[in-house]
């Protein structure tokens, strides 16, 4: 099992398991109004016991076969799962690239701890995964995801006009990526 700790030990990342899922399901319900207006409309079946399983699922497995590796953040003294940071897409071959996507539940917001994750979570697929590039699309409002992209060392690639369908719109989205020449590995 993958435990990542921050430097100062207030957070860690810990492969999603099964029996995470009903924890995955109340911190996605409670935090619902506050992550909608930066997510894709989804089907109330989504907000299910059995969907956030067979998410969790999707992203467990092998690290050299898996097409995602799903990480959750949890606070140390007290092992609550705040929020939830993946890595998705995962090609190998000549990209070894991964798309790299997060949220953190509205409270705990604004205290680094998913700066903090990303940063763990490059460090994991540069390292174990030995992939050379990961991506994100941020969109241009969503500024608290704009700082984390910049405070965990990406690069901005540009601006992809209506790339992604969310919340019910085609939305704008800044493009950024870290290599692992970037990270320094």
């Amino acid at each position: 099992m993958t435990m990542l700790k921050n430097q100062n030990g207030e957070m860690y990342l810990q492969h999603l398991r099964a029996e995470h899922a009903e924890t995955l399901l109340d911190l996605r319900i409670r935090n619902h109004d506050y992550l909608q207006p930066f997510e894709p409309i989804r089907d109330p079946s989504y907000f299910t016991l059995e969907a956030q399983e067979q998410d969790i699922l999707t992203g467990t497995g092998d690290a050299e076969q898996a097409s995602s590796q799903l990480f959750g953040i949890f606070l140390t003294g007290t092992d609550e799962l705040v929020g939830r940071v993946a890595l998705t897409g995962i090609a190998r071959g000549p990209f070894q690239n991964a798309n790299l996507g997060y949220f953190i539940g509205q409270e705990q917001q604004g205290k680094g701890y998913m700066t903090d994750a990303v940063k763990l979570a490059v460090g994991y697929a540069f390292g174990e995964l030995g992939l050379h590039r990961i991506q994100a699309g941020v969109m241009p409002r969503n500024t608290p995801s704009l700082r984390v992209m910049e405070k965990a060392g990406f690069r901005s690639e540009g601006l992809a006009q209506r790339y992604l369908r969310i919340n019910g719109v085609w939305e704008d989205h800044k493009l950024f990526a870290i290599t692992r020449e970037d990270w320094g590995q």
